[in-house]
């Protein structure tokens, strides 16, 4: 399949999901969008991780997630101004054929989307950082964040700012950083707990 092919394949199902969007829909989709909403999550998910862990661990975690979050946010800023792909927003034949835009139009270059990676990344971080946590479960926590991660990506599709490929490269994307940064901090975390007489690493 051509570029050409792939990018008017793109385009229509922007143009599909973009569609459905309705009055109640829009407010949703705006509160996702908005960076702002995501700091009280951030915030007690900190929390979470610090209580759960301790401080030394638990720090060590919450690097590993600003981290991703730094590293998402800067690669996905560098791709988009060596891609330069506008954003649907300013792509008129979108906008001709019913793109609904709920915000301002922010950055002209979209590919790919920094909310995804970010949201993504965040997930992936956090939840292989509280895996660390032997003992506790976290399988309800990375459902509901993974699943918060995917309305990020869907809201910037419903806002006009961000093509399908764009979401789907960034959470991809952010996936891999966030999991390989919170590995790194797996394998320092380990380092930290106590031998035990046994030969082996933590609780007998």
């Amino acid at each position: 399949m051509s570029l050409e092919a792939i990018d008017a394949l793109d385009q229509r199902i922007t143009l599909t999901l973009n569609s459905l969007h309705f009055e109640a829909g829009d407010c949703l989709w705006q509160f996702f969008s908005l960076k702002e909403t995501w700091y009280p999550l951030y915030a007690a998910v900190i929390f979470l991780v610090i209580k759960r862990m301790g401080w030394k661990k638990g720090l060590m975690a919450v690097l590993a997630m600003v981290l991703t979050v730094v590293a998402c946010d800067q690669f996905a800023n560098l791709v988009k101004n060596s891609v330069c792909r506008l954003r649907p927003c300013y792509n008129a034949d979108m906008l001709r054929h019913g793109l609904h835009v709920l915000e301002g139009r922010a950055g002209y270059y979209g590919f790919f989307s920094g909310h995804a990676a970010n949201a993504f990344g965040f997930a992936a971080a956090s939840s292989v950082c509280l895996e660390a946590d032997r003992n506790h479960r976290y399988g309800a926590y990375q459902w509901f964040i993974f699943i918060w991660a995917a309305l990020i990506g869907l809201s910037r599709i419903f806002a006009g700012k961000h093509y399908f490929g764009d979401v789907v490269v960034g959470a991809i994307a952010g996936f891999i950083i966030g999991y390989s940064i919170a590995r790194i901090f797996t394998v320092l975390a380990t380092r930290l707990e106590p031998s035990s007489p046994y030969g082996y690493r933590g609780n007998p």
